[in-house]
């Protein structure tokens, strides 16, 4: 019933959970890539005093409700993972300045 339908009709945006198709990525991936080649020629051809000028911000795309949400998990469970890990060395060779507690 469902094999005849457009890969960019109502049911295929309702399953991806957004109206974009595979040329708008593409498009936002090439934006994102001559900006950062934009950026690195500034950088190869500036004064030898004037400071680095930062890539730009990538382009807004599409994500699943909940994507950011497990995103922001992630980091928070990584960075816990990382600051146990620093204190443990800490703890390993300066044991003076480890944390109590």
């Amino acid at each position: 019933m469902v094999e005849g339908l457009p890969p960019n009709g109502a049911l295929a945006r309702r399953m991806a959970g957004h109206h974009w198709e595979h040329s708008d990525f593409l498009l936002a991936d090439l934006v994102d890539a001559t900006g950062q080649l934009v950026t690195d020629f500034r950088n190869a051809n500036k004064a030898e005093k004037a400071p680095l000028q930062p890539y730009p911000e990538p382009v807004w795309r599409p994500e699943k409700p909940g994507a950011a949400k497990k995103r922001k998990k992630k980091a928070a469970r990584e960075a816990a993972e990382a600051r146990t890990g620093y204190q443990r060395i800490v703890a390993l060779a300066t044991p003076r300045h480890a944390e109590k507690g």
